[in-house]
């Protein structure tokens, strides 16, 4: 945090560079005089901080805002990384690949998978390595992955949502195969053999607080977005078999009713560690991918006009009641069919996923199956998921989309992603702000405004690229340091035609670039082309500022 002599200092400096005739407009920046905390944009700035525009409002979350994320699947080298023979930096070179990828297609968000079965992609106190790293299950990769993945994802300014499976143990059923560290080899009595693979028991406490450690370790210790679950709680049924958890239920069960019994050990892994993840970081989120049908109507009134698998009678995912009770943060079903199947039609489950987040505070993106692309009649057209985009915009519940996986975006199979790119992603999007009912106002506020917004020709020979660069300062930064004390984690830049007013208000359709420097270098600006630029800041749960004193500036002709 900044000293009380260091804000008076750079106040003093600013307020006199003003006096001293510091032009207002015109494309050349004023200078502004905030002052802010070095939270990192973790929090608002101090109360009455001044801004450069204060009559200016920030712009409207409502409009333009879009999560888009891709999962990154570990297990069983589905996405990342391919082999486990590859070297750590072959594997490094694997993973920025796909990063890119996501970029390319101006998505905001990965989500990774790093607890895939009871294992690690990070040195973890409680559990082995993964197996899906080395091929060895306890085998040190020789650098910590989760740290490495972070961090190239913070330079493309994508959010990583690191992603737990709470339950499951192995996809085969051979304890002895397992590393000695493992807590399934330690705790045999945890461990269920169920179908082809061995699983946790769901009623054990001790389960429940294996999860809960693994998970708030990397919560504590690492800078992620949020915490992620997918679909997987108590296990699928297998040949009409029951899950053997009959001791546990006899010692756990206190009378209930079992299906009741297994719904609430669910439900007091996710309430408890939504008050653990919040308590002790509360700008981050946790947000569950169900699977996409919770249950049908003719089983339940409130559920969907759908004849499929139901989440809450067969893994006993109630997540509705995790939705109504703010437990989740954002729920992300998985909706995996296309418009019109008789069985689940993507339409009608879009429109009732809308109505189960409404006026609740979670927030609603939807799970793409890009898997299927291709798979059979009626994905055949590569514009599906197009069409699926263009539907979730009639639901203005719908705050965005995760796609199912990262390698199938790579792929781009019969060019849907191409499709997708061209149709809906053509501009790059911020994601939506949390806006969740429950966090404090210190975490909602949006950070003071940005000042000393400048605009510079490039110059293709000297740059190495033709275009504008924009600059900027946070509020606290100092002549010699732009980064010190950084009040946001990130920075929206937004570029108009023509020479416009200083201080005006910015319109979303305009964004050109969301970053997490002091700096954007513009390549689309043409030669002989009046721009003006605005840049907004933004916090970690992107709740965004005013804009600071707009810059105009006229590129050389070509």
């Amino acid at each position: 945090m900044a000293s009380r002599t260091r804000i008076r200092t750079v106040m003093a400096a600013l307020l006199a560079a003003v006096a001293a005739g510091a032009a207002a407009g015109c494309g050349i920046p004023a200078l502004g005089g905030e002052n802010g905390r070095g939270s990192g944009g973790r929090g608002p700035g101090p109360a009455g901080a001044a801004t450069e525009c204060p009559r200016v409002d920030p712009p409207d979350d409502a409009d333009g805002r879009q999560l888009r994320g891709m999962w990154i699947a570990t297990v069983a080298g589905i996405d990342w990384p391919k082999d486990t023979a590859d070297t750590a930096a072959e594997q490094k070179r694997q993973f920025t690949r796909l990063l890119d990828t996501a970029t390319d297609m101006k998505l905001n968000a990965v989500f990774v998978q790093i607890r895939p079965n009871s294992d690690a992609f990070y040195p973890s106190p409680y559990e082995p390595w993964s197996q899906w790293i080395t091929g060895t299950q306890g085998k040190d990769p020789g650098y910590d992955v989760l740290a490495f993945m972070i961090k190239e994802a913070r330079a493309r300014n994508l959010e990583f949502h690191a992603w737990f499976n709470p339950y499951r143990i192995s996809r085969q059923d051979d304890l002895k195969k397992l590393s000695p560290k493992s807590p399934a080899r330690q705790h045999p009595d945890w461990v269920r053999k169920y179908g082809k693979g061995l699983w946790y028991d769901p009623g054990l406490p001790q389960v429940r607080d294996l999860a809960t450690r693994v998970v708030m370790d990397v919560v504590t210790k690492y800078d992620i977005d949020a915490v992620h679950f997918d679909d997987y709680f108590y296990p699928y049924p297998e040949g009409g078999a029951q899950f053997p958890d009959q001791a546990t239920y006899k010692a756990h069960g206190r009378g209930a009713d079992k299906d009741d019994w297994r719904r609430e050990n669910v439900n007091t892994l996710v309430r408890t560690l939504s008050e653990k993840i919040h308590d002790a970081k509360p700008w981050v989120r946790f947000g569950i991918s169900p699977f996409g049908v919770w249950r049908n109507k003719s089983t339940d009134p409130a559920g969907s006009a759908t004849r499929a698998l139901q989440s809450y009678d067969d893994v006993y995912a109630d997540t509705r009641t995790w939705i109504k009770k703010g437990w989740i943060d954002y729920v992300t079903p998985q909706l995996y069919w296309p418009i019109g199947d008789p069985r689940a039609d993507y339409a009608e489950l879009v429109r009732w996923w809308a109505d189960q987040v409404d006026g609740t505070g979670v927030q609603l993106t939807i799970g793409q199956g890009a898997y299927r692309v291709g798979a059979d009649a009626a994905w055949k057209n590569p514009a599906e998921l197009s069409r699926h985009l263009t539907l979730n915009a009639e639901h203005p519940e719908v705050r965005g989309d995760v796609f199912f996986s990262a390698s199938d975006i790579a792929a781009n199979k019969r060019g849907f992603a191409d499709r997708l790119r061209a149709d809906h992603y053509a501009r790059p999007a911020i994601p939506p702000a949390a806006d969740h009912p429950g966090r404090p106002r210190d975490d909602t506020a949006p950070p003071p405004a940005v000042r000393n917004t400048t605009a510079t020709p490039l110059d293709g020979v000297r740059d190495s690229a033709a275009g504008v660069r924009v600059t900027w300062r946070s509020a606290t930064a100092t002549a010699t340091d732009a980064d010190a004390d950084a009040d946001a984690a990130s920075y929206a830049v937004y570029r108009v035609d023509g020479e416009r007013p200083g201080c005006a208000p910015v319109d979303p359709a305009h964004l050109i670039g969301h970053v997490r420097g002091p700096r954007l270098d513009d390549p689309t600006a043409r030669p002989g082309r009046t721009y003006t630029y605005y840049v907004t800041a933004l916090n970690s749960l992107h709740h965004q500022s005013r804009p600071g004193r707009g810059a105009t500036v006229t590129t050389p002709q070509g």
